[in-house]
């Protein structure tokens, strides 16, 4: 059966004042239904973008020069603005990192959830509305009646960011990419919004994309992770593999800087944080060769010569970096 959403090589650039960058750059990955992906990476490494690509929200200075996203048997790519338009919050949908900014201030929330319905679906005004309250209730809110007649900034962070999966989840996605939605949130309700994106993720059998910098949560909540470094994907595996055995030196690198328990091993590490040595480089300023070659301490001329290229190590686990096998030999 193939895969519910696949991305062969895909670029997206953007054309600057300073010149064009890569901020996705020859990225490949697929997800199937029901499963939950993971993308991890630092700020500015191409993840947000990566999902505005796949639904078609690039920003104006930006477009796709190379590559398919095949959804559903569809190359998104070669539909028109409004073929997209209708499956983009009707079998695709996405939330977004800060719900103030995606809610609009001067509308009751259940009125923006009615509105979505009715792009979507052929029901009347107040049809919509009546079903934008039991999406309310569906996703925990209490009150919803009146809930629905609130405006943004009467609810708290928790309550918005529910209103906004109940917007995404209005018309039954068979795809949910959900880009730091727990971001500015206590854990608390952290978990509460991981919970329930998981609940609706089994009662609905969708696949989502979660996007997150918190590995942390990738632990928790995804069975596949895909990490990315400076616009590329640099390992990909089931979440298992990945955190026990980790082939590139990024991957490495941030799970050695996690917090003992986070991902329910290391507990023999030291007691003081590790970091990363060294920043992500400019994407106007590549150098040729591995992207995260000034920051890896196993490094070597290979590494300045030829950027790697991701090959499979293992069923299933992708790395790009030309000294794995040397890695995996120190290991073991």
């Amino acid at each position: 059966m193939p895969p519910l959403l696949e991305i062969k090589n895909l670029i997206t650039v953007f054309d600057t004042t300073r010149g064009r960058i890569k901020a996705v750059d020859g990225v490949s990955l697929s997800v199937n239904t029901g499963e939950t992906l993971g993308i991890v990476g630092e700020s500015g490494c191409g993840k947000t973008m990566l999902a505005l690509s796949i639904m078609g929200l690039i920003p104006q200075n930006g477009s796709i020069i190379n590559g398919e996203i095949t959804f559903l048997g569809n190359d998104l790519l070669k539909m028109s603005a409004n073929e997209i338009r209708a499956k983009r919050g009707n079998e695709m949908a996405m939330i977004f990192q800060e719900p103030m900014t995606s809610l609009n201030p001067v509308f009751r929330v259940g009125e923006q959830i009615a509105e979505v319905i009715k792009l979507h679906q052929n029901l009347s005004a107040k049809d919509a509305f009546a079903l934008s309250i039991k999406k309310l209730q569906e996703v925990g809110i209490p009150q919803p009646e009146r809930r629905a007649q609130d405006y943004p900034h009467q609810l708290s962070g928790g309550m918005r960011q529910r209103v906004m999966i109940a917007m995404a989840m209005s018309c039954h996605p068979q795809l949910l990419l959900a880009d730091e939605p727990t971001t500015a949130l206590d854990v608390t309700i952290q978990a509460q919004i991981l919970d329930l994106i998981s609940m609706l993720k089994e009662k609905n059998n969708m696949a989502v994309i979660l996007i997150t910098h918190d590995l942390g949560i990738i632990a928790q909540a995804a069975e596949k992770v895909a990490v990315m470094y400076a616009g590329k994907i640099v390992e990909s595996s089931n979440v298992e593999e990945t955190f026990a055995d980790p082939l590139h030196p990024y991957t490495r690198g941030l799970i050695d800087s996690l917090p003992v328990g986070c991902t329910g091993g290391n507990e023999d590490r030291d007691k003081y944080l590790k970091t990363i040595p060294g920043s992500v480089p400019s994407l106007y300023d590549l150098k040729p060769g591995c992207r995260f070659l000034e920051r890896c301490p196993y490094a070597d001329n290979k590494c300045a010569g030829r950027e790697p290229i991701l090959e499979e190590f293992g069923p299933g686990h992708w790395a790009a970096c030309w000294n794995v096998r040397n890695i995996q030999k120190e290991k073991h």
